[in-house]
């Protein structure tokens, strides 16, 4: 009989993507309590779509050169005015999009899944393993992150891909740190506990009943981050370590119009509108998701 009800018993962590759909569904509702929210995810709804159909939404090529329109003013023909080299500021940033969205999501896909992984190991197994990874974190955390992304990116050479990197790999401890605190709280939970007993091995525990809890909170951090990792690209470019020209990167951009600052005010100004906007976006959106994603962080 003990036999029969041991092989009918099953343990199972919480079903995360059950939860996360959950969450989903309430969204809506909660997005229309939060007009400003929704304001977020809307301008990075549009980011995303002008970074999509970008060679169809900019009016001119941009990387054309037409000397005879240099440092023209905002007008009808070029509604954010033009560069040195007579390029449409317009057309740059939205090819500068691409850029942008593309840098946002290579960083996160890559700082996401290394940091999560420290995180959790650190704080699962505990002891030496914990203090030997947390000290590890803490020497890359002591360091200001640009001065170490620039020191990275002067050392691997100058380029987007280079740039991707650098900021990668100042970009991950807090993930790891945010990661091993929910570890911290989940292993004594008891569903894990029930596990144990029930003879799950220390990596089906770790993988499939730890990791996946701690997936909600990392994404709202990487979320948060990414307002951070936009100006840190935008910072390199405009130091000449990120994309190179010709490509319309935005930091590159302000960089190219700094010394026509005072009369040509729209050819750095424009740019960094454009920074400031998907930093914007960036930030709202992952304050609210943490809101929905946590309830412990809701607004009263």
């Amino acid at each position: 009989m003990s036999d029969a009800i041991h092989a009918d018993v099953t343990v199972r962590p919480p079903n995360i993507m059950s939860r996360m759909m959950g969450s989903l569904k309430s969204a809506g509702g909660k997005l229309a309590q939060e007009p400003l929210g929704l304001a977020g995810f809307i301008i990075l709804a549009l980011l995303c779509l002008i970074a999509i159909f970008a060679p169809l939404l900019a009016p001119y090529d941009p990387n054309v050169q037409v000397l005879s329109d240099a440092l023209k003013p905002p007008s009808l023909a070029h509604l954010a005015g033009t560069d040195e080299f007579g390029r449409d500021i317009l057309s740059r940033l939205i090819f500068g999009t691409r850029i942008t969205i593309q840098t946002v999501l290579s960083i996160s896909v890559i700082v996401g899944p290394i940091g999560l992984l420290i995180g959790v190991v650190a704080g699962f197994f505990g002891g030496r393993i914990d203090a030997l990874l947390m000290r590890a974190t803490d020497i890359v955390l002591s360091f200001p992150s640009l001065i170490l992304a620039l020191a990275f990116a002067a050392a691997l050479g100058a380029g987007l891909t280079t740039a991707i990197i650098a900021i990668s790999l100042t970009a991950w401890p807090p993930i790891a740190r945010l990661a091993r605190a929910e570890a911290l709280v989940v292993r004594n939970t008891d569903y894990v506990a029930a596990a144990r007993l029930y003879g799950a091995s220390r990596l089906r525990i770790l993988f499939f009943y730890i990791a996946p809890m701690c997936v909600p909170s990392v994404i709202v951090r990487l979320t948060l981050n990414m307002a951070g990792i936009i100006l840190t690209a935008a910072s390199l470019g405009f130091l000449g370590l990120g994309a190179q020209p010709p490509a319309p990167e935005w930091g590159a951009m302000i960089s190219n119009g700094r010394k026509y600052m005072l009369d040509f005010w729209w050819v750095a100004v424009m740019p960094g509108i454009a920074i400031l906007l998907a930093s914007l976006a960036f930030n709202i959106v992952g304050d609210t998701l943490r809101d929905i994603l946590d309830p412990r962080h809701a607004r009263s």
